[in-house]
């Protein structure tokens, strides 16, 4: 598997190319998280943003469907012991419904080949009322964007949709959401992250 192999040097590659952004990125995502949340993280990765949640919330799951790159990410966050972690198919995640306060999936939604289907398991996972927090990379035609996108494509990085900041927010109009806001990460490669309260309840 493609992220099993790059996931000793990916932290080397986002750090000396997009590291502001890489960084602020987990910083306005725990914004949004509460102490008393138990948060799902979906596609966590090396653990960029779950170092940045785990300080500030009650428990975090953490899953990927990268071994090593869950490995990575325990070992990252090592100093927090309130995190489970768990290898997981962000499209079929193995919980009840509405047992999470808050539910985050990290630059994995241009990657998948039914990005909607994700969504519908977001919203059966997150409770009532809480929220769906999606931070994406997206393409700001600066050439910086398009030559990072170029390199990791030759990495082997499979991206099923480059987003720019008005496809991404017309993405989510186009799964009906309407309570949703978003914050930018600016710097060589933006990241758009959407902050969606789940009114499943009311959409349903």
């Amino acid at each position: 598997m493609f992220w099993d192999k790059v996931s000793g040097v990916y932290d080397v590659f986002e750090n000396a190319y997009n590291g502001d952004v890489y960084k602020h990125t987990g910083e306005i995502v725990a914004g949004y998280i509460g102490s008393s949340d138990t948060v799902l993280e979906c596609a966590c990765g090396t653990g960029a943003i779950s170092v940045h949640i785990a300080p500030v919330c009650k428990k975090l799951v953490a899953t990927d469907f990268s071994s090593k790159m869950l490995r990575v990410a325990e070992k990252k966050c090592r100093r927090y012991d309130n995190i489970i972690y768990r290898k997981a198919d962000i499209t079929s995640l193995k919980v009840k419904d509405s047992s999470f306060d808050a539910v985050v999936a990290g630059n994995v939604i241009h990657l998948l080949d039914d990005p909607y289907a994700a969504l519908k398991e977001f919203e059966r996972v997150c409770r009532p009322g809480g929220l769906i927090i999606i931070p994406t990379y997206v393409n700001a035609g600066k050439s910086s964007s398009k030559m990072a996108e170029k390199i990791l494509s030759i990495m082997g990085v499979d991206f099923k949709t480059d987003f720019d900041l008005f496809c991404y927010k017309a993405f989510f109009e186009g799964a009906g959401y309407e309570d949703i806001s978003y914050e930018l990460a600016d710097g060589r490669m933006p990241c758009a992250i959407a902050i969606i309260k789940n009114n499943k309840t009311e959409r349903n």
